[in-house]
């Protein structure tokens, strides 16, 4: 097999968990729940467990929509 028929594929798009956000955003947990009530943070998906995730690339255009505001 040469190299051109193995691709490499892109990194998936990945979820992250809400501490891991929080700590990039450098918030607390209160604080985020009161962004998130305000609309004003990045899309959230609910895992079937309940648990928050945010994919590294709404969290990513979030940053860089604060840097431009």
């Amino acid at each position: 097999m040469s190299t051109s028929a193995r691709k490499r594929r892109q990194p998936a798009d990945e979820l992250l968990p809400l501490t891991v956000v929080l700590e990039e955003l450098g918030i607390t947990r209160a604080s985020w729940y009161r962004w998130r009530n305000r609309g004003q943070c990045p899309r959230t998906h609910r895992l079937p467990n309940g648990h928050l995730r945010v994919r590294r690339s709404d969290l990513d255009a979030f940053l860089a929509d604060m840097e431009v505001s």
